[in-house]
Parts: C-alpha cells; sequence; structure tokens
C-alpha cells in the first residue's frame, strides 16, 4: 500500500492534483465503482465486478511498461490515468511506434457536480506528467473512435487526429501530441515575411 506522490501541480482556481500509483486492493472498491456506470462505458469494464477489477490492476501493477495512476484534486479522487509504452501494448501493433512515444488512457470520476473546465485541467496535469520525464516525446492516445466527448477534449488539448485503427476491444482513433518546444534566448522565435 503506497501513498506515495509522484506528481503535483497547484492550479489557480482549481486546486492541488497530485498523482500516486494505484493501489489494486485498497483502490478496487473505488475503480469499480468508477468503471461499472454507464458514463464510462468507453472504458470497457462495465461487467466487471469488485474482484475482477483488482485482479486487473493487480496485473497492471506486475508490468513494467505499464501503469496505473489515481488523480487527487485537493486530497480527494478525481481520475483514473494509465500510462504504457506503446511496443509493449497491443496499440504497438497497429502504427509505427517512434522512440520517445507513451501511450495514456484517461478515465475522470463521476464528478460530485458539473465543473466547467474540470476535465481540461486534470488532462493538462496529466500531459505535463508524462512531459516530465525527459525521454517522452510524444504522447500516444486511443480512445474508442465513437467517444466524441474524449475525442473533443483530446483536440481542445493540442492532440492531433492519427488513423482509424481496430483494437482487440474496439475500433479507435489514434490521436498524437508532441512534446511542446521550449524556446531559449538563443533560439528566438522565427517570424514570417512577407513578400
Amino acid at each position: 500500500m503506497t501513498d506515495r506522490v509522484v506528481f503535483g501541480r497547484d492550479i489557480a482556481g482549481f486546486g492541488r492534483v497530485e498523482l500516486r500509483p494505484v493501489d489494486p486492493d485498497r483502490d478496487a472498491d473505488l475503480i469499480h465503482g468508477w468503471v461499472s456506470q454507464e458514463r464510462a462505458r468507453f472504458w470497457g469494464m462495465r461487467d466487471a465486478g469488485r474482484d475482477r477489477v483488482a485482479e486487473i490492476y493487480r496485473y497492471v501493477d506486475s508490468l513494467p511498461t505499464h501503469h496505473a495512476w489515481l488523480a487527487h484534486r485537493d486530497g480527494e479522487p478525481a481520475a483514473l490515468f494509465q500510462t504504457y509504452e506503446p511496443d509493449a501494448d497491443p496499440v504497438g501493433e497497429v502504427y509505427d511506434v517512434q522512440p520517445g512515444d507513451h501511450g495514456v488512457h484517461l478515465l475522470i470520476g463521476p464528478p460530485s457536480r458539473p465543473e466547467p473546465g474540470f476535465t481540461g485541467h486534470l488532462l493538462r496535469v496529466l500531459v505535463a506528467f508524462v512531459f516530465a520525464d525527459p525521454a517522452h516525446r510524444r504522447i500516444v492516445a486511443e480512445p474508442d473512435a465513437r467517444n466524441d466527448r474524449a475525442l473533443a477534449r483530446l483536440r481542445r488539448t493540442g492532440f492531433v487526429d492519427g488513423p482509424l485503427v481496430d483494437l482487440p476491444d474496439k475500433r479507435a482513433r489514434l490521436m498524437f501530441l508532441d512534446r511542446p518546444v521550449r524556446r531559449t534566448a538563443a533560439q528566438p522565435a522565427q517570424r514570417s515575411e512577407s513578400a
């Protein structure tokens, strides 16, 4: 069991967001409560019982290439976030994995009340978490192609559409987000010249 915070950010007007590893047994009730709801149908675990959820996350926890995290906002669970190496996942069989690619899955927990910007704030922290590792050069997401809300949210965050692909459990839209390029004083912004 761990409460080890691996990443945190303060967001003005929103609160503190922290990530910690999922504890498969301790967190199984919480995660099961989220993934079994109709709103989580694209997560693919609606019919899984609590013990099956714990078993799945024990398996994820055993893999060196896949990780599960709980995002907390001001100490309250807010989202389930998974990261993975695409070349060690079925998604790696349907596209040309590039060095530095890092895959993600995100499930927002059910809100206690609707709050504009909630998902966007969480997603920006999760993107910052992935890019905190300098080896990660591009984030890969593969939402269900029917999940219009997830597709739109990822696009608003800067992800660009890749191809439609067939994965073992869904038809997905690959989406990519490149690491932002940081300019230094020695690298001024390029200006466009008009003729």
